[in-house]
């Protein structure tokens, strides 16, 4: 059996180099660990257990560490980097009668306000906090900003 988890921990190790999206490497400790048992002849059984537990008490212990500080410089691609931007809101945003545009980039996007009874006046900018479909989700700004002090835009 020592085999067995020796390949299993190599393919998880070799995925984990390959994607280097920290998706198996909880996996592959649970392997070493299973290998280790299997070395010492424990039994097939108390392996497969031992490396379900360690594998998912690795996942859980671990995973939120590696999240914040090792993937915290991952670049926002596709819309994802449209959050946060402001944009000049082109046609009143009013959700209760499902109209509003914004510009974005020189492109004119549909907008609906985060908060359904606020409307949004053309001429006024607002920040984009979600984009769902392809709607921008915006508020207000809270106050008017002038053209030369937008950079976002």
């Amino acid at each position: 059996m020592e085999i067995f988890w020796l390949i299993v921990f190599l393919v998880l190790l070799f995925f984990e180099i390959l994607t280097l999206g920290l998706t198996t490497i909880w996996f592959a400790g649970g392997a070493l660990v299973a290998f280790v048992l299997a070395v010492l002849n424990v039994s097939w059984m108390v392996q497969m257990v031992v490396f379900l537990v360690v594998s998912f008490l690795l996942l859980l212990t671990t995973r939120p560490f590696a999240q914040k500080y090792i993937n915290k410089n991952t670049t926002k691609t596709n819309i994802e980097s449209v959050i946060g931007k402001i944009v000049k809101v082109t046609a009143d945003i009013d959700n209760i009668n499902a109209m509003g545009k914004a510009s974005l980039d020189g492109e004119d996007w549909t907008a609906r306000s985060a908060e359904d009874h606020i409307i949004i006046p053309a001429g006024t900018y607002a920040r984009i906090v979600a984009v769902e479909g392809v709607k921008l989700i915006v508020k207000e700004t809270g106050k008017e900003l002038e053209e030369k002090n937008i950079e976002s835009i």
